[in-house]
């Protein structure tokens, strides 16, 4: 069988990883049974202190992601986080501005996990495009949304994970 190298961000934004995933986190049915697994599974993650990266392979098994794709999370997730670290944050959430943008995405997931009810997600996978500004790191964008308006408690986070351009200058 010929070995498949997988890169990033061209790897994780396709169609079936990101059903995959987010099937864990939407509808609020949905959410409502990721939270109840993660809570049973207490041995593996905590989720007062969880991160980014650590409860995905929870809710769903890496053997069962599409094309062989949970055999690269670790060291893929691992660069985001490294990259995220090394961001400087300036947004708020709830108040307060986490140092770095890795804190803040750990933040906002926990936000989610941990509400009453659990916010829901949406994640989206997009790759840089070969003359974006730091288009050899890592970025995030985080949209909220609010049922009744910005005085009510958000219903979903819209997450994307933007991965450095690792494919041919002008394409």
């Amino acid at each position: 069988m010929p070995q498949m190298t997988i890169l990033g961000g061209a790897f994780f934004n396709n169609p079936q990883f990101k059903a995959l995933m987010n099937n864990n986190y939407y509808p609020l049915d949905a959410m409502k049974r990721s939270v109840a697994k993660l809570k049973a599974a207490s041995d593996q993650i905590h989720l007062e202190t969880m991160e980014y990266g650590q409860y995905q392979s929870i809710l769903t098994p890496k053997s069962s992601w599409p094309a062989g794709g949970g055999a690269a999370w670790l060291r893929e997730m691992g660069h985001a986080r490294l990259d995220l670290t090394a961001q400087p944050n300036s947004v708020a959430l709830d108040g307060v501005v986490q140092l770095t943008r890795c804190a803040l995405l750990d933040a906002s997931l926990r936000k989610c996990f941990n509400s009453d009810p659990p916010i829901c997600i949406k994640i989206d996978v997009k790759e840089h495009k070969f003359d974006d500004a730091n288009a050899d790191k890592h970025d995030i964008e985080l949209t909220w949304t609010y049922g009744d308006g910005k005085d009510k408690p958000p219903t979903l986070l819209e997450f994307t994970m933007i991965c450095p351009f690792r494919g041919v200058a002008g394409s």
